[in-house]
């Protein structure tokens, strides 16, 4: 059995005010024409499906076009969690229509499915609160899924009915978990986790969460879960909400981040994103790939020396979405930003940094003439701040102010 494992697509999802539907378009058609060109059996995506609680029209129909493009007339199913991002009651609104597709969503961590046969041959055998099974037309060994989509830590602890309020998100979640697979999963069948948490090894250094994502550590938030918590009779554990691809533990099985499908913010600049492909037999080791995704545009980060050498970056990354700081003898004018986005549409953030800045700041600090007219003060903290005068544009739009 192939099971293609992606997450945090973010449909939706602008850069500043940019917008990325066209290559989230192209990327989710690369993501279904992978699945074809490796007979993938079964699809799972690990949360963050949209940005937003309340997507806009275009992320919701391309969304769902992708998902039923994915499913190859219902005989290949996609398994959709909600993550962090995601209104866990949007996602499964669409799940009586959408299960006739093979398409299945699971908002919440209890979330179970009565036990339903598709003419594809694609059929849900058993669930439970946190569990499921299928069996698939392309394969002979049926498919068991512990699923946890994201919820806080009330939420999961009041959702899995723990008598224990206080007792540890992890020892929580260690216990469902432990019971779900003792009940379900055996070495007849292929076994998977899929959740949208923040996973880490014990004793390892916790690393940073997306940056411009809403983070999962803080109060009210998740924990972080061990992977030693993860239980056993699993094969592969398909995580979401970090965006870089990473293996957190690869024994006694892979527990996987599949990373976002492209680059969400410059925190993320110069990553090559993937799908994860994992081979499953029952009662053997995962065989773990990476494919690499091309169609979404690279992020990337520049320093340029003067408005010449970044004149030279733009013309040269004309692909990607830059962001671009430029060191500059004077403050950078308006014309200069016209002409650099004139050269490069897809500057996202321009960075002008003033040369003589620091040597400004490190002056001695002049006493304020509180008498002066407000232009004058205006000047004065202008210079004290930049490093310079402000120029004639800058004091047209502080007077500007000043008459509104």
């Amino acid at each position: 059995m192939k099971i293609l494992h992606t997450a945090d697509w973010h449909i939706g999802k602008k850069l500043e005010n940019f917008s990325r539907i066209e290559e989230q378009r192209a990327i989710l058609e690369e993501i279904i024409h992978i699945s074809e060109k490796e007979n993938i059996d079964a699809v799972i995506i690990s949360g963050d499906l949209f940005d937003t609680f309340s997507p806009a029209t275009e992320a919701i129909e391309l969304f769902y076009r992708s998902l039923k493009k994915l499913t190859n007339n219902g005989k290949r199913p996609v398994i959709a969690i909600a993550g962090n991002h995601d209104s866990p009651d949007r996602i499964e609104t669409a799940d009586p229509l959408a299960r006739e597709c093979g398409i299945l969503f699971i908002g919440y961590p209890n979330t179970h499915f009565e036990p339903f046969e598709l003419e594809s041959g694609l059929k849900v055998t058993q669930s439970e609160p946190g569990f499921i099974e299928l069996s698939i037309p392309t394969t002979e060994h049926p498919l068991r899924i512990i699923t946890t989509p994201y919820a806080n830590e009330h939420r999961i602890k009041a959702l899995l009915d723990s008598e224990d309020k206080e007792a540890e998100l992890r020892n929580v979640l260690q216990q469902k978990w432990e019971q779900l697979s003792h009940a379900h999963c055996n070495d007849q069948g292929v076994n998977i986790l899929a959740t949208h948490l923040f996973v880490i090894k014990k004793g390892n250094n916790i690393p940073e969460e997306p940056d411009d994502e809403k983070p999962i550590l803080h109060v009210g938030g998740a924990q972080a879960i061990f992977t030693e918590d993860f239980p056993p009779h699993i094969q592969y554990a398909a995580l979401g909400h970090l965006h870089r691809k990473q293996i957190v533990e690869s024994t006694p099985y892979p527990i996987v981040y599949s990373g976002s499908p492209i680059s969400y913010s410059f925190a993320e600049a110069n990553q090559e994103k993937h799908v994860a492909i994992a081979e499953l037999y029952p009662n053997q080791k995962a065989v773990l790939t990476f494919t690499t995704l091309n169609a979404g545009k690279k992020l990337l980060r520049f320093k340029a020396r003067d408005m010449q050498e970044a004149e030279e970056i733009l013309k040269s990354n004309q692909e990607a979405l830059i962001e671009l700081t430029v060191e500059t003898d004077n403050y950078m004018t308006a014309k200069d930003r016209r002409h650099l986005n004139s050269i490069h549409p897809g500057i996202i953030t321009l960075i002008p940094q003033v040369k003589n800045f620091q040597s400004a700041q490190d002056g001695s600090k002049k006493s304020v003439d509180i008498n002066k007219n407000m232009n004058n003060l205006f000047i004065d903290y202008f210079n004290t701040s930049i490093g310079m005068d402000p120029n004639v544009e800058i004091l047209d739009l502080f007077n500007e102010i000043l008459s509104e």
